[in-house]
Parts: structure tokens; sequence; C-alpha cells
């Protein structure tokens, strides 16, 4: 059985050791699992079928299974994500501020790592090297905690860091590895207080409502994805079909996939009919209310709780709103702070609703899609 409080007292005692190393060294370290990646792919496929085999097993739904199924381009992104961070600024040491009080007393805030950071993940074993080449750039320790269905991939990407690690003279505690698909585990980790320092989950609202509940320590929690557009009566129709068809289409199991189309009253019955059967014919299953259906007689009728949902998957709301004012209450409500949209040619209207949604990213004619680090230009 996986002894977690042995794996905690590994990183942190990595933890402490790892602090004192130069940023030199830390490139290194990451130059060198960059390497070991891109010598292993054929490895790398060998784990990751028989997750996709158990996967298959298991009845997962196809966008499951993309987001567990690893291919040459996410394994190039994973290598290029390795390079991203040793381009980064090191962190460690960095003064953001500094001042002198009238006492004399001269005060400097300084960057600092935070020491064993454990992460708790579903699905996509890219997260597992993307979390632990953070945290080295950051010098801290990590425990990796990800989903059952992808353990055999998991467990090999791992074994690849902690080899590089050892080679370089490193304590291979750096970055440890939770297996085993029992809840238990999970919950065995969470209460390692004093040993693992935060913890961050990154998965739906189940996950996260988990952890929240069962953690000794702080947590960073993100919200879910449940991703809008609100397609304005003044837009250019034409550029608003290719906004919500990428939005949808590109990958709908991510987070930053829409997964409800508001669109202006003024303009619907013209609109509508048009884009959801583009998007039927490309497998997308349409849900929405009465109004919908009579412009779209395949809508699946739901009710208003389920604007709520996050699918992740080829699946949408349509919701036609009167005006801005009932789409940015829409999505203040039923949204998840994640990434809105607005298909426009109003200016006005685009800046009231770039100030008014409560999100991280607001778009203005452009894809949720392209809430991502890399694809904003903020590397990692």
């Amino acid at each position: 059985m996986t002894n977690i409080k042995d794996i905690c007292l590994a990183a942190k005692e990595a933890a402490n050791s790892f602090m004192k190393i130069s940023t030199e060294q830390k490139n290194a370290i990451l130059a060198g699992i960059k390497e070991e990646i891109m010598s292993n792919v054929d490895k790398i496929y060998e784990y990751n079928r028989l997750d996709l085999i158990q996967a298959k097993e298991n009845g997962r739904n196809d966008a499951f299974i993309d987001r567990l199924t690893l291919t040459d381009s996410r394994i190039r992104s994973m290598a290029d994500g390795i390079d991203a961070i040793i381009k980064l600024t090191d962190p460690v040491g960095e003064i953001e501020q500094e001042y002198t009080l009238p006492n004399g007393l001269e005060v400097r805030k300084i960057r600092s790592p935070l020491g064993v950071i454990g992460i708790i993940y579903e699905a996509r074993p890219n997260v597992t090297v993307d979390a632990a080449a953070l945290c080295i750039k950051s010098s801290n320790a990590v425990i990796l905690r990800g989903s059952k269905d992808a353990v055999n991939t998991n467990k090999y990407l791992v074994s690849l860091m902690k080899s590089v690690l050892t080679k370089q003279g490193f304590n291979q505690g750096l970055v440890g590895f939770i297996e085993g698909a029992d809840r238990a585990f999970t919950q065995e980790m969470l209460k390692q207080e004093g040993l693992i320092d935060v913890v961050i989950p990154r998965g739906g609202e189940q996950l996260k409502k988990f952890v929240l509940e069962h953690a000794a320590m702080p947590v960073i929690a993100s919200a879910g994805g449940n991703c809008h557009t609100y397609v304005e009566s003044s837009c250019d129709k034409e550029m608003a079909l290719k906004v919500v068809l990428n939005a949808k289409l590109n990958r709908p199991s991510v987070c930053n996939a829409l997964e409800t189309i508001l669109c202006d009253r003024k303009m619907a019955s013209e609109f509508l009919p048009i884009c959801l059967k583009e998007l039927q014919d490309r497998g997308v299953e349409i849900r929405g209310d009465n109004e919908v259906k009579q412009l779209f007689a395949d809508t699946a009728l739901i009710n208003d709780e389920e604007y709520h949902k996050e699918y992740n998957d080829l699946i949408v709301k349509v919701k036609i709103v009167a005006d801005i004012d009932e789409a940015i209450k829409h999505i203040n409500y039923y949204g998840t702070n994640h990434s809105e949209a607005i298909i426009t040619e109003d200016s006005d209207k685009a800046q009231r609703f770039a100030r008014e949604v409560d999100a991280a990213a607001v778009y203005v004619n452009a894809s949720t899609r392209f809430t991502d680090g890399f694809e904003l230009g903020l590397g990692a």
C-alpha cells in the first residue's frame, strides 16, 4: 500500500534543500525532463494505450477519452511548455516592494517558495509534467495525485522526472506521486498538514468541493468552466458563426470550451437555425427552452437549473435573451467566472460587457478557447 506520509516527508525534505539551488540548476533539470520525454515517446504511448483501453472498458465517453489521449502534438506541447517555463524569469528572490518606515526600519517584500504543493487533477496526463515543471521552476516540491484513469501514463511520466533528478544529483522526492484508485488515498493526502503547505485541485466542481471539504491545509481552488458566448444583434453573423463553432468544437472536453450560447432575440430567428444546424451536423446535442425549440425542433428541453451545468462534451445549451442587460445578468448568475465572450459591432456594448461581466477572461469577437497562458503570451 502506498505510504502517503512517507511520500510527503520525502517531499518536505527535498523542498528544504531545493530552496537554495540556482536558476541555472533548475533550468538544467527542466531541460533534462524535456529531453527524457522526447527520447521516450514510444514508451509514453505504450502506457497511454493501457489507460485508454481501461477507460473504454469502463464506458468513458468520447470527450473523456479525448482528455486522456496523448498525441504527437500534445506531447510536443508538453515539451514546448517546458521550454516556456525555462524562459520564464525565476520568481524566487524577486523584490516586489521595498520601503523605509519613519522609524528607520527597512522593509522588503521578497518572493520565496511555498514549500510542498499538492496538486490533485483529473484525466489529462499532460498536467503531470506541466505542474511538476512549474513547481521546480519556483523551487517548490510537488506531490501529484492524478486520475486513476491515467495512472499508467502518469506513473511513467513521474518516473522519467525522478530519473532526471537522480542523474543530476537532486533528491527525487522533489516530485512525489500518489497512486491507487481508492478515494481514501486522496483523503489521507489532504490530512498531511505541516507536510503539504498548499493544495490545488484541477478538475470539475465535484473534485473542488471534495478538496475544500477535506483539506487540512490552505487550498487554491478555481471555478469550473461554464463559458458563454453572447451573440449580440449588431454582430457580423459570419464571424459569430465561426467563433461559436471554434469555441464549442475545437476541443469540447476542456474548461474554456463554450457551454452556453446566448442569442439576442432580434436576430435569433435568422441566426440560430443556421448555427444550431451546423453544430448538430458536427455531432453536438442542442439543449434549451421552448423558445429555442420553436426555432430548432431538435432541441432537447431543459429546466433553468441546467444552465449551471458544465458538460465538457459535445452538448451545448442555448438561451434567447432580450438584450445585453439580460445577457450579463444570465452570465453573472449561471457562470463560473472563467471565460465569457460577446460577438458585436457595437463598441459601447463591448465595453459594457467587458466591464460588467464577472469573469477572469472576457473576449470581444474572439473564442473563449484562447484562455490559456501559452496562447495569451503568458508562458506557463
